[in-house]
């Protein structure tokens, strides 16, 4: 198939910023005295914040009120984004970036489909921003993966159907949530050989054979 657009997550797919949410979410448990690990932190991959602490405090002794909740996501967030203040465009790989190169150079529409509230400045930071026709992320919807609203938005904005475009993922609640929305998805990572995907990844130099010129 031909396809006119591409959907891409953010997160773990044009950049890996895995370890900058796991060290703020490890700082406000380690200071609500909370245990959190690397097993723990894989759980909240694809999933919205407020979900993530939902995860987090699944193994506290208080309870927290809806207000309180807000403030501890609040606290984590300000944590994560002084951390990403790291970022650079040596973040983007060699690959990631001569790919995305190409695939615009073909015609094909590109959009960003992530549920993060920090996508613009994930973008802005790497210097990648203009690569895109546009960002669909988590400042926009209103129902994180599975749901497949982030990506029928991005669709929407690079007036496109999903039959007609291709959602790249890492995380198997991205792939879900691409199957939900009438997407093909092309599978890295962590959601690679999940069985949902219609394609899988070796590496992610590999879309220009599904998106030939």
């Amino acid at each position: 198939m031909r396809y006119r657009g591409i959907i891409f997550d953010l997160d773990g797919v044009i950049v890996h910023t895995d370890r900058y949410h796991y060290k703020a979410w490890k700082a406000l448990a380690d200071r609500l005295g909370i245990y959190f690990d690397e097993e723990i932190n894989n759980r909240l991959r694809g999933v919205s914040r407020m979900e993530s602490l939902d995860i987090i405090l699944e193994r506290a002794e208080t309870v927290y009120s809806d207000a309180e909740k807000v403030g501890l996501a609040a606290e984590k967030n300000a944590e994560y984004q002084k951390l990403l203040e790291q970022m650079s465009p040596a973040d983007i790989s060699p690959e990631v970036l001569g790919t995305l190169g190409a695939l615009k150079a073909r015609g094909i529409r590109l959009a960003i489909g992530s549920s993060s509230k920090n996508a613009g400045l994930i973008l802005a930071r790497t210097g990648i921003r203009g690569l895109f026709d546009a960002v669909s992320d988590g400042n926009n919807i209103t129902r994180s993966k599975p749901d497949p609203e982030v990506f029928a938005l991005g669709a929407e904005y690079i007036r496109l159907s999903p039959e007609d475009c291709l959602v790249v993922e890492d995380a198997i609640a991205g792939i879900d949530a691409a199957v939900a929305g009438g997407f093909d998805s092309a599978a890295l990572g962590e959601a690679a050989g999940y069985a949902k995907a219609t394609y899988t990844l070796a590496r992610f130099g590999d879309l220009l054979e599904l998106c030939p010129g």
